[in-house]
């Protein structure tokens, strides 16, 4: 993708957006997109309909941009992302984080179903995200530099917000006992990982294992957006909880049945965490 590529969907969606100028940007994982009933003065566009924009093609994923304001706080969420694993290449998967640093976006919320490696956490657990493994995959800044956006050797240091994250921690320990920090590690799907995977990735530090969110925190980090990242445990991780002879076999069919059970908390949880951009 060139500058103008992107350049040109920013203007598009700009074009819809009548006088709303949203301060923060939201990413909804896999049966998350609840959020979309907290929001006043609603614009809807679908990806489909804004240039070189890609499009969802994963259940749970709606496929569409949500524009107006929650609590008073103008917002910008897509309600759906993209996956490596569908056949985008990661130039594409975080084409929308370019696009929000071009909407004048300054701050960036990603959430995602994720497995939990961690032995302590359960199904239903929320996890903050402090840090990320990604030894198995492309970077997403990989190819031509774009110095519009940023400088070609990016630091990685500190890639979620401290400060941010600390108080989403303390907003979810205010609806539950089940509040987790950890380090979430990206595999590229679309097959679950094998327990020999598992037991790998937890040796490396791992909390939490999904398919997403690692390329899109990179580029927003490229592109100097402030990051906070949580994770809702969905499924305990291949092998996890699991003596050896049994299997837990996972299925989307199940991520989904346990993000529908905590939405409410979830809503609850981001509704609080918008009210911090308050004014």
């Amino acid at each position: 993708m060139d500058f103008e590529n992107y350049q040109k969907s920013t203007n598009y969606i700009k074009s819809k957006m009548g006088t709303i100028s949203p301060k923060l940007a939201i990413v909804l994982g896999s049966g998350l997109g609840v959020l979309a009933d907290e929001f006043e003065n609603l614009i809807t566009i679908k990806y489909n309909d804004i240039p070189d924009f890609p499009v969802s093609t994963v259940s749970g994923h709606a496929g569409e941009l949500l524009i107006g304001t929650i609590s008073g706080v103008p917002i910008i969420a897509m309600n759906g992302r993209f996956h490596y694993y569908e056949g985008y290449n990661l130039e594409e998967v975080t084409f929308p984080i370019r696009v929000f640093r071009l909407l004048g976006i300054n701050d960036l919320l990603l959430t995602n179903a994720a497995g939990g490696i961690n032995s302590d956490f359960q199904k239903g657990d929320f996890m903050v995200i402090n840090d990320q493994l990604s030894f198995f995959a492309d970077s997403s800044l990989r190819g031509k530099n774009l110095d519009e956006f940023g400088v070609r050797f990016p630091s990685m240091s500190q890639i979620y917000d401290i400060n941010l994250s600390k108080k989403l921690l303390d907003i979810i320990n205010s609806y539950t006992n089940r509040a987790q920090t950890g380090v979430y590690a990206y595999m590229k799907g679309p097959s679950y990982e094998t327990p020999a995977e598992i037991r790998a990735l937890r040796v490396l530090g791992a909390d939490a294992v999904g398919m997403s969110t690692v390329p899109e925190a990179i580029v927003a980090k490229h592109c100097n957006i402030r990051v906070v990242g949580v994770s809702c445990i969905t499924n305990m991780a291949s092998g996890i909880c699991c003596s050896n002879m049994d299997v837990n076999e996972l299925s989307h069919k199940d991520v989904k049945a346990t993000a529908e059970k905590v939405k409410y908390i979830f809503k609850n949880i981001i509704n609080d965490y918008i009210k911090l951009f308050k004014i």
